[in-house]
């Protein structure tokens, strides 16, 4: 078959020819799209610029990342969220210590500022000062930065070995601190320990397992949003779409899920698995038990937009063309919730933060020595240790922060989608 001709855009700009009504069309310009064969569908969506040219116009999805990016809480969220999601990606790189290497001679070490300048003078080298081991008048012992020596900081120092993504084997991290002037980081008395966040009551760096620690609490909401984002479009796209006694099955099951107290439904299904379960098992089974919870309400809403959704017309004609059902709820039914379900889900995900957190603060969730920020923040429940060693509240600060950021990345996500704003360019 012979190729279709192409427009002549330089004749639809130069007006048309002599005649009657020349004159009046000469010095208007008209813009038209040369259209050929081999032109994508998507260049075909143009609008005429200020000077005739044709210009793309932007899908919904770019209008929705405009939106969002003029959105300053969003974008503060995103970049706060960005910053965690590498760290907890390169926990090892980051943190300049195993989350298990412990120096007992140093319990609740205080942070070990860095420092340019001290009694000795100025150095373009940061550093930090080395921990002595004291005692005071009643012969406790204080642990205490001896501010007379300097330990300079080094970066990307070979230190102890870990796994990138639990595969990678790697030794380089990001920090390091020079050893005493004897070489060796534990003399006598002084020990060279770089505590950016302060140390623990086994000495081990609160910086540190807050990186390890954040592979867990920072992915434990996303798997378990997952699994609900599957279980609640299933459940809810085929009760919605089926209707009659299917709906009412899926929707009394559902009902039943919701009448359970969650809180209590998360201790009932915790008692399920052994107490001596291996960390990794543990993490899985509570990211199924916080799933579990949560997928009913989803599945619920999820329901009422199909409903709605499958008396469209364009659902009518994909029925009519003799698409199967599950074709139908795949292709034309679910994408149209995606905008609900984007926000939802980014909404959902501190709840499961938290609820790990509450979990791991009872004794019930990720066991010692695996760290993750809830059971990090036991020893915060002992008023007395909270007064004397106020840095055990640093796994809280990231879970504020992280939490706070994912709602700032919802609501933001939340009036960009909005499709009363997508209709204004």
């Amino acid at each position: 078959m012979p190729d279709a001709p192409e427009l002549n855009t330089d004749a639809a700009r130069s007006g048309p020819g002599p005649g009657p009504g020349a004159g009046r069309g000469a010095d208007r310009p008209r813009a038209s799209v040369a259209l050929t064969p081999k032109q994508p569908t998507s260049d075909l969506l143009v609008a005429l610029g200020d000077e005739g040219a044709p210009v793309e116009m932007a899908t919904p999805s770019r209008i929705a990342w405009r939106r969002f990016r003029k959105n300053r809480q969003g974008m503060i969220g995103l970049i706060i969220l960005l910053v965690l999601y590498t760290v907890a990606a390169f926990a090892g790189f980051f943190a300049p210590y195993d989350y298990a290497d412990e120096v007992r001679e140093l319990p609740w070490a205080p942070p070990t500022g860095v420092h340019f300048s001290d009694a000795n003078g100025f150095s373009w080298r940061p550093f930090v000062h080395p921990i002595r081991i004291d005692f005071d008048e009643n012969f406790a012992t204080v642990v205490k930065p001896d501010e007379s020596r300097r330990c300079y900081l080094r970066f990307f120092v070979r230190a102890a070995p870990y796994k990138l993504f639990g595969v990678i084997p790697g030794r380089t991290r990001l920090l390091g601190v020079d050893p005493l002037p004897d070489g060796t980081v534990a003399s006598g008395t002084y020990y060279s320990r770089l505590y950016l966040m302060g140390a623990d009551g086994s000495g081990r760096d609160i910086f540190s397992r807050i990186c390890y620690g954040s592979r867990i609490s920072m992915t434990i909401g996303l798997i378990g949003a997952l699994l609900v984002l599957v279980i609640g479009l299933a459940v809810g796209g085929t009760s919605g779409y089926a209707g009659g006694w299917v709906d009412d099955v899926l929707q009394r099951l559902c009902e039943m899920v919701m009448l359970l107290p969650g809180f209590y439904l998360l201790l009932m299904l915790r008692f399920m698995f052994p107490a001596s379960m291996d960390s990794t098992k543990l993490y899985f089974a509570v990211v199924l038990i916080l799933s579990l919870v949560g997928w009913a309400a989803f599945a619920r809403v999820i329901r009422g937009m199909v409903l709605s959704i499958r008396k469209e017309d364009y659902v009518q004609a994909a029925r009519a063309m003799g698409l199967s059902h599950p074709r139908i709820i795949a292709k034309h039914i679910l994408p149209n919730t995606m905008g609900y379900v984007v926000v939802a889900t980014t909404l959902r995900i501190p709840g499961y933060i938290l609820g790990e957190s509450a979990l791991s603060l009872l004794g019930l969730g990720i066991m010692e020595p695996t760290p993750s920020w809830g059971n990090m923040l036991q020893k915060a429940m002992d008023i007395l240790e909270l007064n004397q060693h106020p840095w055990v509240l640093w796994p809280g600060v990231f879970i504020f922060l992280a939490i706070m950021a994912f709602n700032l990345v919802g609501d933001g996500l939340r009036d960009a989608v909005d499709p009363r704003g997508l209709a204004t360019r």
